[in-house]
């Protein structure tokens, strides 16, 4: 009954504590292609054959629902997965369709013309690969008018999250936040673009002002999971157990899922 969260690195970690906490007896294969990461300076088809190859080890580990817990994933690869790739006994989701969903206030299946919407005015960070692809403002524009998005790409700073170099990560947030408020003055919602981000909340909304609403993309994640779980109970795969999958060093990885979560995160060899 597994369902697979795929990260190039341990970001999506963030993802997996939220979903965990809503389905606490839901098992969870967590894959991290810490050997491949960062994915935020590749290309969209080497993104494209990593993420393809990272779904297919989660569906031999028993996974039929895979859930891509990667921005960068989610932007460069899954339209082109779900197009000409993944075989209809399959489920491929990615983090964008709730977060788009809580910005429009509509469900992804109303298909009525795009509409105006409370916040016009969109701070969007995320990695360079992510803001290249530019795959949130295409979303939202086929359910939104009027909504200016101002990306900022943030290099090195996932990176900094995955080596635990937290004052690295605060300094990078706030350079990143300066930047886009030279641009865009005074957002009224920010996106956090990278399930990374989320361990810097604070420090986002500290840099952006009270006045900002920060989405948090995992708990609405989570959610829109459940939702989905409970309308396709058919979906969940054959896995019995939660397990932490690394193309990387298992020990190593291990020892940064730990400092990350604060708690003992254990990872085999994928």
């Amino acid at each position: 009954m597994a369902v697979g969260v795929f990260d190039s690195g341990l970001g999506g970690l963030t993802v997996l504590e939220a979903v965990t906490k809503r389905l606490p007896e839901m098992p969870f294969v967590y894959f991290a292609d810490s050997k491949h990461a960062p994915y935020g300076v590749r290309d969209a088809d080497d993104i494209y054959n990593l993420t393809c190859a990272a779904t297919e080890r989660l569906w031999d580990a028993g996974c039929d629902l895979v859930i891509l817990a990667c921005n960068t994933a989610s932007a460069a690869a899954l339209r082109r997965m779900q197009e000409s790739w993944i075989p209809r006994d399959k489920r491929v989701l990615g983090v964008f369709v709730p977060l788009i969903e809580a910005l429009t206030e509509r469900q992804w299946g109303d298909n009525s013309p795009p509409r105006e919407v409370a916040v016009q005015h969109v701070a969007l960070f995320a990695t360079p690969a992510t803001v290249r692809s530019r795959a949130f403002q295409r979303e939202l524009a086929f359910r939104a008018i009027g909504v200016d998005v101002e990306a900022q790409a943030c290099g090195g700073l996932d990176d900094a999250i995955e080596e635990g170099d937290m004052i690295l990560a605060e300094a990078l947030v706030r350079s990143h936040v300066d930047a886009l408020k030279r641009k865009m003055p005074q957002p009224q919602a920010a996106i956090r673009g990278c399930t990374h981000y989320p361990l810097l909340l604070d420090v986002f909304q500290d840099a952006l002002g009270p006045e900002v609403t920060v989405y948090s993309q995992a708990n609405l994640v989570a959610a829109s999971l459940e939702d989905y779980l409970r309308r396709h109970p058919g979906m969940s795969g054959t896995g019995q157990q939660s397990r932490f999958l690394t193309t990387g060093d298992p020990r190593r990885v291990s020892g940064h899922a730990t400092q990350f979560l604060r708690r003992s995160i254990s990872f085999e060899a994928a």
